[in-house]
């Protein structure tokens, strides 16, 4: 008798015939700008925690703090019993940090997508999408019954065509959703534009900018200060503690009446089980780290000046990147596979994203900068990107 489930192994294994499968690594003590992965010591290009303060002394010592004083977990869902007086101060230090009348937080960023998009719109809505919005956000818009619309990426003629088209379509609500940062290409959305012909079509707005979040804007505010817009323009600025804040966890910010609604009918947030207390104490920590020492995200600017130029300089097309989301095209999936595993025999950790997660001449090496590193590490790093270039033929 056939095993019912033998078509799991049969589909992994077309994943490994195309090379597409992922080849999972293992990381051997703290994420930090020199890492041990896979038993080897590797300047790390590939990590989200670009603020480097998953290892800063202060988030370990309120985590360590909290841990004393409150547990290792909540022991329940936010909605019953799982609301520390820790997570309550996490979302009013937030949403004070961001600009906002009220915050909230989730399990994770995806969650948060997951949870609350369905919940915006219904039979009769539209929701307007930019066709290289994340995962998440195309997975939230599954789930809701409301009309889909598509405009080309970061289109504004496109946008306004769609929005027409919606209007005439649909007489109920109208969503705009569009990343902030896009993460395959580090480009930045035009909110300001998309707010503007958003506001001439009565239309919601919903950014996601987990790779905005402590990156962009006054001090690491995001996406909604870098324009320097308001929640009465940006009524969704969904972001994560996961990346640039160096912990783990998704939320929202916006309107009091925006989170009253959420906490009670998104259920990814009502019955998924609340932070830990160390995992909230850590996340406090980060704003207080961000409050009081700029120069993470002034280096981290710094840090991705001085690398773009290195890579334009010796020939590398690094894209759109706006941001520390620095590709270094390659065209080729098997030139960008090939580049990835010279840097690693090198030391140096920058992983391809080949097709299908980006068109088939498309592929890159997506370089993710960090505070931390130092001049040595980025030097280091494009004498090796120059060498191996060179070799494959990609400059």
């Amino acid at each position: 008798m056939r095993d019912p489930v033998s078509w799991m192994r049969e589909d992994y294994e077309k994943l490994v015939e195309q090379n597409f499968d992922w080849k999972i690594r293992e990381l051997q003590g703290p994420s930090t700008p020199r890492a041990k992965v896979d038993g080897k010591d590797v300047i790390m290009l590939c990590s989200n925690n670009y603020l480097n303060l998953s290892n800063h002394e202060r988030l370990k010592e309120a985590a360590l703090k909290a841990i004393k004083s409150h547990g290792v977990g909540s022991g329940s869902v936010r909605a019953i019993a799982g609301t520390m007086d820790l997570h309550l101060e996490l979302e009013r230090r937030l949403a004070k940090f961001k600009g906002a009348e009220a915050a909230l937080t989730y399990s994770a960023g995806f969650t948060c997508n997951e949870g609350l998009i369905p919940q915006l719109v219904d039979k009769g809505d539209a929701i307007v999408s930019d066709e290289l919005n994340h995962g998440s956000i195309i997975d939230g818009v599954r789930l809701t019954k409301a009309t889909r619309f598509v405009y080309r990426h970061n289109d504004m003629d496109d946008l306004e065509r769609v929005l027409e088209e919606a209007e005439k379509e649909n007489p109920g609500k109208i969503l705009i959703i569009t990343d902030g940062v896009f993460s395959m290409d580090g480009d930045i959305a035009p909110l300001d534009q998309i707010v503007k012909k958003g506001k001439k079509h009565g239309a919601m707005i919903y950014v996601d900018d987990a790779h905005g979040e402590a990156v962009l804007g006054k001090g690491g505010r995001g996406i909604v200060s870098h324009f320097e817009l308001t929640h009465n323009d940006v009524h969704f600025e969904m972001g994560t503690f996961s990346k640039a804040f160096g912990v783990m966890g998704g939320h929202v910010s916006g309107s009091e009446d925006m989170v009253k609604y959420a906490l009670n009918k998104s259920r990814s947030w009502l019955l998924s089980a609340s932070h830990p207390p160390a995992t909230a104490a850590a996340c406090i920590a980060a704003i207080d780290v961000l409050e009081t020492e700029p120069e993470h995200v002034k280096r981290l600017w710094d840090n991705r000046e001085y690398f773009v130029k290195g890579l334009k300089q010796m020939g590398y097309d690094t894209g759109n990147s706006q941001t520390p989301i620095v590709p270094a095209m390659t065209g080729e999936s098997s030139k960008a596979v090939e580049l990835s595993n010279g840097l690693m025999d090198e030391g140096i950790l920058a992983l391809p994203i080949v097709f299908p997660m980006v068109a088939r001449d498309k592929a890159r090496i997506r370089n993710m900068l960090n505070s931390g590193l130092t001049k040595e590490h980025l030097d280091t790093s494009l004498e090796a990107y120059e060498r191996i270039g060179k070799k494959l033929g990609i400059i």
